[in-house]
């Protein structure tokens, strides 16, 4: 069992940056592959950016160049840095380990 909390999440203007983290608990955090999703009103959630035990990372061609997912294997924590965000990024993020645990999630919000 994996538990999973999000934060960092706010309204920032275009333009302006943000980073998130996501502490886990609960199982052997530096081997899992973990990952971030987003969800805005009335779209599906969408991966946003993956990363593996090794630190392979992959992103979603929408946030390439300007997002970057990290983790910190001594602290269980996984992080998604936010620059030159657009309004379109608005949406809740949410943390996701192995495929399979799920985050609460955190509102990120850009104003134009």
């Amino acid at each position: 069992q994996v538990q999973l909390v999000e934060s960092g999440g706010g309204l920032v203007q275009a333009g302006g940056s943000l980073r998130l983290s996501c502490l886990a608990s609960g199982s052997a955090f530096s081997r899992n592959f973990m990952a971030w999703y987003r969800q805005a009103p009335g779209k599906q959630r969408e991966l946003v950016a993956a990363i593996t035990s090794g630190g392979t990372t992959n992103y979603a061609d929408s946030v390439k160049g300007r997002f970057t997912i990290s983790r910190d294997n001594a602290k269980n924590t996984m992080y998604l840095q936010m620059v030159s965000l657009k309004p379109e990024d608005t949406a809740v993020y949410y943390c996701n380990a192995l495929n399979r645990f799920w985050g609460q999630g955190t509102q990120v919000t850009v104003s134009s």
